[in-house]
């Protein structure tokens, strides 16, 4: 009975054998992560609504540099109060006036370069919102990769405790096994189930928060592919860092919100200098009795400005300016050293992954695998209990596991590098600018 039993145990090996765990086949075809990504581009209403406002900023460019509308006023001139005739006296007439205002030379350039470097602040601020969406996305569909795999090895992992528990019952029957095989394999299968549920709820959680970027129902089905291949990046820190300020749209923003506040200095020194406000008139006179002139109209023209005394007011005005480029400065630097810091820690996370992959690969998962097929052989000839038959095929499922955590921790990484940085990476591992 006992030569019965160690040939069904070996014929179950074989048929399940444990590098062939490691993967569950998705269920059908299913959009990769780049066209999900591209998909979140077009859709996303948090974008859509960043887009919308950067292009509600540009259409305060041209109203800046614009003059104000000329006014056209109409007025009844030296009426008599007491008859309100137009013909009783020689100066009563009607008055048509036209007045432009202009500013002072050098103002309305100045307040359209502010409205317009406030429009380049907020086109950064969507571009950069553009790989902030990739980045999430991203995120969310490695770790929904990472959870099929998971889901995978352990239904598969479930699958031989069921048939080992099935081969302890029977050895504990004939008398040639113990029946805490039974009790142990029995237990380690409700731990399996425990973690399967915890996966599964996980699964439904990074789909729906998949599907929410995609701007679609939360229960639409989204399957990943049966495999990973690892993105390769060829640049190093030091160039990663100094890509980034040419290819980060958010430093674009913070150079304009400097040059903002530069141009708010400048027009607030040229509130030194008064506005103009240009008119010509013309009366409409009525013929009187004994006009000397029979009604000629007149017309008439001038000019006013404004008087710029209050010193104090106008030189907070440039002080508030120059408050404000200093702000601007600082935040600048701020972001710098914040995406030097991520760029920094994203790519020491990746390279750390990334050496992770290859032990895993090439080291941890073939040794345990080896000590599975060992214990296995030494099982058949009694020299090793079941206990640690199950401890070592337990080890090698772990591992297989961990081996896809640190795979899609990479991408991960990699992801959050492009985000940082501004550069895209594909499988050649050439850098690029994102779009």
């Amino acid at each position: 009975m006992n030569f019965i039993a160690t040939i069904l145990f070996t014929m179950l090996v074989l048929i399940f054998p444990p590098g062939a765990r490691a993967v569950e086949k998705a269920p059908e075809a299913q959009p990769g992560v780049d066209s999900l990504v591209e998909m979140a581009l077009e859709r996303n209403p948090d974008l859509k609504a960043a887009e919308a406002r950067w292009k509600m900023f540009e259409r305060k460019v041209v109203p800046a540099g614009t003059l104000d509308d000329p006014m056209l006023s109409f007025s009844m001139t030296n009426y008599p109060v007491d008859t309100l005739e137009a013909g009783e006296t020689p100066m009563t007439g009607n008055d048509v006036k036209l007045s432009q205002k202009f500013p002072s030379p050098g103002k309305l350039g100045t307040r359209e370069e502010m409205a317009e470097q406030q429009a380049l602040w907020y086109k950064g601020a969507y571009e950069d919102a553009r790989l902030q969406l990739r980045r999430k996305v991203k995120d969310a569909w490695y770790k929904l990769f990472f959870q099929d795999r998971a889901i995978g090895i352990l239904r598969k992992n479930i699958e031989i405790l069921d048939d080992f528990i099935h081969l302890t019952e029977t050895r504990y029957e004939v008398g040639k096994g113990l029946q805490q095989d039974v009790l142990k394999a029995q237990v380690e299968r409700s731990k399996l189930m425990d973690r399967l549920f915890t996966l599964q709820q996980r699964r439904e959680s990074f789909q729906a928060d998949l599907n929410t970027l995609l701007a679609r129902p939360s229960t639409t089905l989204i399957s990943t592919p049966d495999e990973l291949t690892m993105t390769r990046v060829d640049m190093d820190l030091a160039e990663l860092q100094k890509g980034s300020e040419s290819h980060r749209p958010l430093y674009a923003s913070y150079t304009s919100l400097v040059d903002r506040f530069k141009a708010q200095r400048k027009l607030a020194k040229l509130d030194y200098w008064p506005d103009f406000n240009l008119w010509a008139g013309y009366r409409f006179r009525e013929e009187t009795p004994g006009d000397p002139v029979d009604g000629t109209d007149f017309v008439s023209g001038g000019v006013a400005i404004n008087l710029p005394i209050w010193r104090k007011k106008r030189a907070e005005a440039v002080a508030e300016a120059e408050s404000g480029t200093r702000m601007a400065l600082r935040q600048f630097d701020d972001f710098r050293d914040k995406v030097f810091y991520e760029i920094h820690d994203a790519y020491a996370q990746m390279e750390k992954d990334r050496d992770l992959v290859a032990l895993y690969k090439t080291g941890i998962v073939p040794q345990a695998n080896q000590t599975f097929q060992s214990s296995m052989a030494a099982y058949r000839v009694g020299e090793v209990d079941f206990l640690s038959l199950l401890d070592s095929l337990l080890k090698l499922y772990d591992y297989e596991t961990d081996y896809y955590r640190v795979l899609t921790d990479h991408e991960r990484d990699v992801a959050r590098l492009e985000a940082a940085s501004g550069i895209a990476f594909g499988e050649a591992g050439s850098g690029k600018a994102t779009e």
